[in-house]
Protein backbone atom coordinates (compact mmCIF):
# COMPACT_ATOMS: atom_id res chain seq x y z
CA UNK A 1 0.00 0.00 0.00
CA UNK A 2 1.34 3.38 -0.97
CA UNK A 3 -0.06 6.71 0.24
CA UNK A 4 -3.72 7.30 -0.50
CA UNK A 5 -5.49 10.63 -0.14
CA UNK A 6 -8.88 10.92 1.50
CA UNK A 7 -11.07 13.58 3.07
CA UNK A 8 -13.39 13.61 6.07
CA UNK A 9 -17.11 14.45 5.74
CA UNK A 10 -16.97 16.75 8.78
CA UNK A 11 -16.45 19.74 6.45
CA UNK A 12 -19.87 19.04 4.92
CA UNK A 13 -21.78 18.04 8.07
CA UNK A 14 -20.38 18.28 11.59
CA UNK A 15 -21.08 15.25 13.80
CA UNK A 16 -20.51 17.18 17.03
CA UNK A 17 -22.68 20.11 15.91
CA UNK A 18 -25.21 18.67 13.41
CA UNK A 19 -26.65 22.12 12.82
CA UNK A 20 -23.48 22.89 10.86
CA UNK A 21 -24.17 21.59 7.37
CA UNK A 22 -27.58 20.11 8.11
CA UNK A 23 -28.61 21.19 4.60
CA UNK A 24 -25.83 19.14 2.95
CA UNK A 25 -26.84 15.64 1.91
CA UNK A 26 -24.72 12.50 2.07
CA UNK A 27 -24.90 12.12 -1.73
CA UNK A 28 -23.68 15.69 -2.23
CA UNK A 29 -20.83 15.09 0.20
CA UNK A 30 -19.43 11.95 -1.44
CA UNK A 31 -19.96 13.28 -4.95
CA UNK A 32 -18.02 16.45 -4.17
CA UNK A 33 -15.24 14.47 -2.49
CA UNK A 34 -14.74 12.49 -5.69
CA UNK A 35 -15.08 15.57 -7.89
CA UNK A 36 -12.38 17.35 -5.84
CA UNK A 37 -9.95 14.50 -6.53
CA UNK A 38 -9.99 12.28 -3.43
CA UNK A 39 -10.15 8.48 -3.38
CA UNK A 40 -11.14 7.92 0.25
CA UNK A 41 -13.47 9.05 2.99
CA UNK A 42 -13.96 8.66 6.69
CA UNK A 43 -17.48 8.06 8.01
CA UNK A 44 -20.02 10.71 8.98
CA UNK A 45 -23.38 10.53 10.74
CA UNK A 46 -25.35 10.72 7.47
CA UNK A 47 -23.61 7.71 5.95
CA UNK A 48 -25.62 4.48 5.48
CA UNK A 49 -24.94 1.99 8.29
CA UNK A 50 -25.28 -1.05 6.04
CA UNK A 51 -21.95 -1.93 4.35
CA UNK A 52 -23.47 -3.03 1.05
CA UNK A 53 -25.64 0.09 0.80
CA UNK A 54 -22.67 2.32 1.59
CA UNK A 55 -20.53 0.55 -1.01
CA UNK A 56 -23.25 1.16 -3.61
CA UNK A 57 -22.68 4.89 -3.19
CA UNK A 58 -18.90 4.90 -2.77
CA UNK A 59 -17.72 2.45 -5.43
CA UNK A 60 -19.25 4.26 -8.46
CA UNK A 61 -17.48 7.40 -7.27
CA UNK A 62 -14.11 5.70 -6.87
CA UNK A 63 -14.14 6.13 -3.10
CA UNK A 64 -13.23 3.69 -0.34
CA UNK A 65 -13.40 3.94 3.45
CA UNK A 66 -10.16 5.00 5.14
CA UNK A 67 -11.44 4.68 8.71
CA UNK A 68 -13.98 6.04 11.18
CA UNK A 69 -13.89 7.60 14.64
CA UNK A 70 -14.61 5.52 17.74
CA UNK A 71 -15.20 7.13 21.15
CA UNK A 72 -13.71 5.01 23.96
CA UNK A 73 -14.62 5.48 27.63
CA UNK A 74 -11.94 3.30 29.15
CA UNK A 75 -11.22 5.70 32.03
CA UNK A 76 -14.83 6.21 33.12
CA UNK A 77 -16.87 3.11 32.21
CA UNK A 78 -16.46 -0.68 32.57
CA UNK A 79 -14.27 -2.11 29.81
CA UNK A 80 -17.05 -4.41 28.61
CA UNK A 81 -19.17 -1.41 27.54
CA UNK A 82 -16.41 -0.04 25.33
CA UNK A 83 -15.57 -3.53 24.05
CA UNK A 84 -19.13 -4.24 22.93
CA UNK A 85 -19.43 -0.97 21.01
CA UNK A 86 -15.91 -1.36 19.60
CA UNK A 87 -16.59 -4.80 18.14
CA UNK A 88 -19.62 -3.55 16.22
CA UNK A 89 -17.54 -0.64 14.93
CA UNK A 90 -14.63 -2.93 14.04
CA UNK A 91 -16.82 -5.36 12.12
CA UNK A 92 -18.47 -2.56 10.13
CA UNK A 93 -15.09 -1.08 9.14
CA UNK A 94 -13.75 -4.53 8.30
CA UNK A 95 -16.71 -5.10 5.98
CA UNK A 96 -15.86 -1.79 4.30
CA UNK A 97 -12.25 -2.83 3.74
CA UNK A 98 -10.65 -0.41 6.19
CA UNK A 99 -7.36 -1.39 7.82
CA UNK A 100 -7.25 1.07 10.71
CA UNK A 101 -9.73 2.09 13.42
CA UNK A 102 -9.51 5.62 14.83
CA UNK A 103 -9.85 5.52 18.62
CA UNK A 104 -9.98 8.49 21.02
CA UNK A 105 -10.55 8.34 24.77
CA UNK A 106 -13.56 10.49 25.67
CA UNK A 107 -13.58 9.89 29.41
CA UNK A 108 -13.53 13.39 31.02
CA UNK A 109 -13.24 14.97 27.55
CA UNK A 110 -14.35 18.62 27.22
CA UNK A 111 -14.17 18.69 23.40
CA UNK A 112 -17.95 18.38 23.07
CA UNK A 113 -18.85 20.96 25.73
CA UNK A 114 -19.90 24.29 24.25
CA UNK A 115 -19.16 26.41 27.35
CA UNK A 116 -16.05 24.68 28.76
CA UNK A 117 -12.68 26.38 28.04
CA UNK A 118 -10.59 23.92 26.03
CA UNK A 119 -7.26 25.03 27.52
CA UNK A 120 -8.20 26.03 31.08
CA UNK A 121 -10.30 22.91 31.76
CA UNK A 122 -8.33 20.30 29.83
CA UNK A 123 -8.61 16.97 31.70
CA UNK A 124 -5.61 15.27 33.31
CA UNK A 125 -5.73 11.52 33.95
CA UNK A 126 -4.89 10.03 37.34
CA UNK A 127 -2.39 7.16 37.57
CA UNK A 128 -5.29 4.73 37.89
CA UNK A 129 -6.95 6.20 34.78
CA UNK A 130 -3.72 5.95 32.80
CA UNK A 131 -3.52 2.27 33.67
CA UNK A 132 -7.14 1.72 32.62
CA UNK A 133 -6.52 3.58 29.37
CA UNK A 134 -3.32 1.83 28.32
CA UNK A 135 -4.40 -1.67 29.31
CA UNK A 136 -7.80 -1.11 27.69
CA UNK A 137 -6.22 0.11 24.45
CA UNK A 138 -4.00 -2.97 24.33
CA UNK A 139 -7.13 -5.13 24.62
CA UNK A 140 -8.88 -3.17 21.85
CA UNK A 141 -5.75 -3.58 19.76
CA UNK A 142 -5.93 -7.35 20.20
CA UNK A 143 -9.54 -7.31 19.01
CA UNK A 144 -8.52 -5.26 15.95
CA UNK A 145 -5.64 -7.64 15.23
CA UNK A 146 -8.15 -10.52 15.03
CA UNK A 147 -9.39 -8.95 11.78
CA UNK A 148 -5.89 -8.00 10.59
CA UNK A 149 -6.64 -4.39 11.52
CA UNK A 150 -4.92 -1.82 13.77
CA UNK A 151 -6.21 0.80 16.15
CA UNK A 152 -4.72 4.27 15.65
CA UNK A 153 -4.98 6.53 18.68
CA UNK A 154 -6.21 10.08 17.96
CA UNK A 155 -4.58 12.66 20.26
CA UNK A 156 -7.17 15.42 20.48
CA UNK A 157 -7.76 18.89 21.91
CA UNK A 158 -9.78 18.88 25.13
CA UNK A 159 -8.90 15.31 26.08
CA UNK A 160 -6.46 13.57 28.42
CA UNK A 161 -4.10 12.76 25.53
CA UNK A 162 -3.36 16.06 23.81
CA UNK A 163 0.19 17.19 24.57
CA UNK A 164 3.55 15.79 23.48
CA UNK A 165 4.22 14.41 26.98
CA UNK A 166 0.82 12.68 27.02
CA UNK A 167 1.35 11.20 23.56
CA UNK A 168 4.82 10.02 24.61
CA UNK A 169 3.43 8.36 27.72
CA UNK A 170 0.62 6.66 25.83
CA UNK A 171 3.05 5.23 23.30
CA UNK A 172 5.52 4.16 26.00
CA UNK A 173 2.87 2.34 28.03
CA UNK A 174 1.10 0.51 25.20
CA UNK A 175 2.21 -2.45 23.08
CA UNK A 176 3.50 -1.37 19.64
CA UNK A 177 1.97 -4.51 18.14
CA UNK A 178 -1.47 -3.52 19.44
CA UNK A 179 -1.62 0.29 19.53
CA UNK A 180 -0.55 2.66 16.75
CA UNK A 181 -0.85 6.44 16.44
CA UNK A 182 -2.94 8.79 14.34
CA UNK A 183 -0.86 11.87 13.54
CA UNK A 184 -2.99 15.04 13.32
CA UNK A 185 -1.17 18.23 12.29
CA UNK A 186 -3.96 20.60 13.35
CA UNK A 187 -4.43 19.25 16.86
CA UNK A 188 -0.67 19.30 17.49
CA UNK A 189 -0.24 22.93 16.40
CA UNK A 190 -3.43 24.05 18.20
CA UNK A 191 -2.11 22.46 21.41
CA UNK A 192 1.27 24.19 21.03
CA UNK A 193 3.25 21.07 20.12
CA UNK A 194 6.02 20.68 17.52
CA UNK A 195 4.59 18.49 14.75
CA UNK A 196 8.02 17.62 13.35
CA UNK A 197 9.27 16.44 16.75
CA UNK A 198 6.19 14.30 17.31
CA UNK A 199 6.49 12.72 13.88
CA UNK A 200 10.18 11.94 14.29
CA UNK A 201 9.64 10.47 17.76
CA UNK A 202 6.77 8.19 16.79
CA UNK A 203 7.24 7.54 13.07
CA UNK A 204 7.42 3.78 13.65
CA UNK A 205 3.97 3.84 15.28
CA UNK A 206 2.14 6.20 12.89
CA UNK A 207 -0.37 4.34 10.71
CA UNK A 208 -2.87 7.10 9.87
CA UNK A 209 -2.50 10.83 9.19
CA UNK A 210 -4.87 13.80 9.32
CA UNK A 211 -3.83 16.93 7.42
CA UNK A 212 -5.49 19.92 9.05
CA UNK A 213 -4.44 23.58 9.12
CA UNK A 214 -4.88 26.34 11.71
CA UNK A 215 -5.90 29.97 11.38
CA UNK A 216 -3.44 31.57 13.77
CA UNK A 217 -5.56 34.59 14.73
CA UNK A 218 -8.54 32.35 15.55
CA UNK A 219 -6.34 30.08 17.64
CA UNK A 220 -5.08 33.05 19.63
CA UNK A 221 -8.69 34.20 20.18
CA UNK A 222 -9.59 30.80 21.64
CA UNK A 223 -6.68 31.08 24.08
CA UNK A 224 -7.18 34.70 25.14
CA UNK A 225 -10.95 34.43 25.51
CA UNK A 226 -10.86 31.04 27.31
CA UNK A 227 -13.15 29.69 24.61
CA UNK A 228 -14.35 26.12 24.13
CA UNK A 229 -13.23 23.71 21.43
CA UNK A 230 -16.63 23.80 19.70
CA UNK A 231 -16.79 27.60 19.71
CA UNK A 232 -13.30 27.65 18.22
CA UNK A 233 -14.48 25.33 15.43
CA UNK A 234 -17.51 27.52 14.73
CA UNK A 235 -15.28 30.60 14.57
CA UNK A 236 -12.95 28.93 12.09
CA UNK A 237 -9.84 27.88 14.02
CA UNK A 238 -9.43 24.92 11.65
CA UNK A 239 -9.05 25.10 7.89
CA UNK A 240 -7.69 22.99 5.06
CA UNK A 241 -3.97 22.64 4.26
CA UNK A 242 -2.63 25.67 2.45
CA UNK A 243 -5.10 28.10 4.01
CA UNK A 244 -3.54 28.53 7.47
CA UNK A 245 -0.31 28.90 9.40
CA UNK A 246 1.16 25.40 8.97
CA UNK A 247 3.93 24.82 6.44
CA UNK A 248 3.30 21.28 5.24
CA UNK A 249 6.52 21.03 3.19
CA UNK A 250 8.81 20.04 6.10
CA UNK A 251 6.10 17.73 7.47
CA UNK A 252 5.80 16.05 4.08
CA UNK A 253 9.61 15.71 3.94
CA UNK A 254 9.49 13.63 7.15
CA UNK A 255 6.57 11.53 5.91
CA UNK A 256 8.29 10.84 2.58
CA UNK A 257 11.70 10.16 4.16
CA UNK A 258 10.12 7.67 6.54
CA UNK A 259 8.45 5.74 3.72
CA UNK A 260 5.01 6.09 5.29
CA UNK A 261 2.30 3.91 3.76
CA UNK A 262 -1.37 4.45 4.45
CA UNK A 263 -3.99 7.18 4.29
CA UNK A 264 -3.52 10.92 4.52
CA UNK A 265 -6.96 12.35 5.25
CA UNK A 266 -7.80 16.06 4.92
CA UNK A 267 -9.93 16.96 7.91
CA UNK A 268 -10.95 20.53 8.57
CA UNK A 269 -14.15 21.03 10.52
CA UNK A 270 -15.55 24.48 9.93
CA UNK A 271 -18.93 26.02 9.27
CA UNK A 272 -19.83 25.04 5.68
CA UNK A 273 -22.01 28.15 5.40
CA UNK A 274 -18.80 30.18 5.77
CA UNK A 275 -16.40 27.79 4.02
CA UNK A 276 -17.90 26.02 1.02
CA UNK A 277 -16.76 22.43 1.55
CA UNK A 278 -16.29 21.58 -2.13
CA UNK A 279 -14.24 24.70 -2.87
CA UNK A 280 -12.07 24.18 0.22
CA UNK A 281 -11.64 20.47 -0.58
CA UNK A 282 -10.55 21.34 -4.11
CA UNK A 283 -8.14 24.03 -2.88
CA UNK A 284 -6.64 21.58 -0.37
CA UNK A 285 -6.21 18.96 -3.09
CA UNK A 286 -4.34 21.42 -5.29
CA UNK A 287 -2.13 22.57 -2.42
CA UNK A 288 -1.28 19.01 -1.40
CA UNK A 289 -0.38 18.15 -4.98
CA UNK A 290 1.92 21.18 -5.14
CA UNK A 291 3.71 20.11 -1.94
CA UNK A 292 3.72 16.32 -2.24
CA UNK A 293 3.19 15.58 -5.97
CA UNK A 294 0.51 13.08 -4.85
Amino acid sequence: MTIKLGIAPIAWTNDDMPELGKENTFEQCVSEMALAGYTGTEIGNKYPKNPEELKSFLEPRGLSVASAWFSAFLTTKPFEETKEAFMLHRDFLHAMGAKVIVVSEQGHSVQGQMETPVFDKKPEFTEEEWEKLTSGLDKLGELANEKDMSIVYHHHMGTGVQTTDEINRLMAETDPKKVSLLYDTGHLVFSGEDPIEVYQTHKDRIKHIHFKDIRKEKMEEVKTSSSSFLKGVKEGVFTVPGDGMIDFAPIWKEIEKDGYEGWIVVEAEQDPAKANPFIYAKNAREYIKSVTKL
